[in-house]
């Protein structure tokens, strides 16, 4: 099975992937390690700006929860494009995470963490998509919805 062309879904899906984010603390946003590209925890900004604050599920809808992951999505893309260079390097996503703030009683998590999966899904095809952890936290840092946790298998 050829793999699907990154570059070029992303045209065909008029999507613009962001600057890539600049760190909010002391750490890199990707570091590889043979042929294995690990992200930083991905928050939902377009460069340095927040897109989305508060919890799903009081101060955020479903849908809003659902794009936060989609934002933060992207902004993982950008970094991994920026480190790579293409993101046709991609071989698969070898995981995903996504970290959703809510309260105790909320049970939506897998609708908001499809704003992530179906992105990733409409980017490299199903025979890319990862396997997925998707946890309700109390807090995520700087007051934000949703983080997002990219690990790629690259071509050398």
């Amino acid at each position: 099975m050829v793999a699907r062309d990154a570059e070029a879904r992303l045209a065909e899906l008029a999507i613009t992937l962001p600057s890539p984010p600049t760190p909010f603390g002391a750490y890199v946003e990707a570091i590889q390690s043979g042929p294995l590209l690990f992200l930083s925890g991905m928050l939902p900004v377009v460069g340095h700006d927040p897109v989305y604050f508060g919890r799903v599920g009081e101060e955020l809808s479903i849908l809003e929860g659902y794009d936060a992951a989609r934002t933060a999505c992207l902004s993982g893309l950008a970094a991994a494009r920026s480190h790579l260079g293409s993101l046709n390097r991609v071989r698969r996503i070898a995981k995903l995470g996504v970290y959703i703030a809510a309260p105790d009683k909320f049970r939506e998590h897998p609708k908001v963490a499809d704003g992530a999966s179906e992105l990733l899904l409409d980017i490299f095809g199903a025979e890319r998509i990862p396997p997925r952890v998707v946890l309700g936290v109390s807090s995520i840092p700087l007051g934000m919805p949703v983080e997002i946790e990219l690990v790629l298998e690259i071509e050398p």
